[in-house]
C-alpha cells in the first residue's frame, strides 16, 4: 500500500470501510440482491401475481406447469406462482416483525444486565439460561401451543424463543463497551444513566445486534415455515410456504412441484438471510482489512 493510500484510509470514515469491505464480499452481495428481490416481490404481491391467491378452480386442479400456470396449480386448482409470491409477504412479515420483538426485549434485558450488573445481572442472565435449555423449534411449538395457532401467535412465539440470545449478545457487547475511558468520563461527569445508556452504550454495542438479527430473520422464517407444516401457524387458505408444503405432501408422487416450489423458496430466502448476515459480520468486524 503506498503512502497515499494509507492516507486514504486512515482519513475514511467507519461506515465507508464498513461499505467498502461488503461490496467486496461476493457472497454477500448476492445474498443482499437476493433479500432485496423477495422483498420487492413481496411488495408488489398485489400487482404482479396473475391470479388470486386463494381463487379455486377445480378444472385445472393439480395441473404441471405450463404457460398460463408457470408454477402449477395445486389440489385446489389454485396458482401456485401467486401463492408464492404472496407467500413471500407473509414469510418476511413473520420474520421481520418476530426478530423486532426479540431485539426490543433482548437488548434491553441484556444492556440493563450488562450496564448495572450485580444481583439484576445474575437475575436476569438465570432467566435467560432457563429459556435456552430449551431447543428453540420446541420452545416456539410450546407457546404457539398454549396461545393456539394462528399468525399473531407465531410471531410472538417467535419473537420469545430469540430474546435469550439476543440478551446474551448484548450484554456481551455491552460489557465490553462499559471498559472505554469515554464511559468513564460520562460518568465523571455526572450523567444520568437513561443518557449514557442510549447515548454511548446502545450505538457502541448494536453492531453485533445488526448481524444477528440479519441471521435470525432467516431462523425465524425457517421457524415460521416448520410450525405452519405442523399445522400450528398460518390456516388454510393463507399461502404460507411452510402450510403449502405440508398439504404438498400428499401428492409427491403424482405433483412433486406442489411442495417442490414452496420448499426451493424457503431454501433460497433463508439462504439470502443467511449470506447477507455473514456479509455483514465480516464487514463490521474492525480486524477485517481491505
Amino acid at each position: 500500500m503506498s503512502q497515499s493510500e494509507a492516507v486514504m484510509y486512515a482519513t475514511r470514515s467507519p461506515w465507508s470501510m464498513m461499505v467498502s469491505r461488503f461490496k467486496k464480499n461476493k457472497r454477500a452481495m448476492v445474498g443482499l440482491w437476493m433479500a432485496v428481490l423477495f422483498i420487492v416481490v413481496a411488495l408488489l404481491a398485489r400487482w404482479i401475481a396473475p391470479y388470486d391467491p386463494t381463487a379455486q378452480n377445480m378444472q385445472v386442479m393439480l395441473e404441471s406447469p405450463s404457460f398460463s400456470h408457470p408454477f402449477g396449480t395445486d389440489e385446489f386448482g389454485r396458482d401456485i406462482l401467486s401463492r408464492i409470491i404472496y407467500g413471500a409477504q407473509i414469510s418476511l412479515m413473520i420474520g421481520i416483525v418476530g426478530v423486532l420483538i426479540s431485539v426490543v426485549f433482548g437488548v434491553a434485558l441484556g444492556t440493563i444486565s450488562g450496564y448495572f450488573g450485580g444481583k439484576l445481572d445474575t437475575l436476569i442472565m438465570r432467566i435467560m439460561d432457563i429459556f435456552m435449555a430449551f431447543p428453540s423449534f420446541l420452545l416456539a411449538l410450546a407457546i404457539v401451543s398454549v396461545l393456539g395457532p394462528g399468525m399473531s401467535n407465531l410471531m410472538i412465539a417467535i419473537g420469545i424463543f430469540s430474546v435469550p440470545t439476543f440478551a446474551r449478545i448484548s450484554r456481551s457487547s455491552v460489557i465490553a463497551v462499559m471498559n472505554k475511558e469515554y464511559i468513564e468520563a460520562a460518568k465523571a461527569m455526572g450523567g444520568a444513566h437513561t443518557f449514557i445508556i442510549f447515548k454511548h452504550i446502545i450505538p457502541n454495542s448494536i453492531a453485533p445486534i445488526i448481524v444477528l438479527s440479519t441471521m435470525r430473520i432467516a431462523t425465524a422464517i425457517l421457524t415460521a415455515s416448520g410450525l405452519s407444516f405442523l399445522g400450528m401457524g398460518a390456516q388454510p387458505p393463507t399461502p404460507e410456504w411452510g402450510a403449502m408444503l405440508s398439504t404438498g405432501r400428499e401428492y409427491l408422487r403424482t405433483a412433486p412441484h406442489v411442495s417442490t416450489i414452496p420448499g426451493l423458496a424457503i431454501m433460497f430466502m433463508v439462504l439470502a438471510f443467511n449470506m447477507l448476515g455473514d456479509g455483514l459480520r465480516d464487514a463490521l468486524d474492525p480486524k477485517m482489512k481491505l
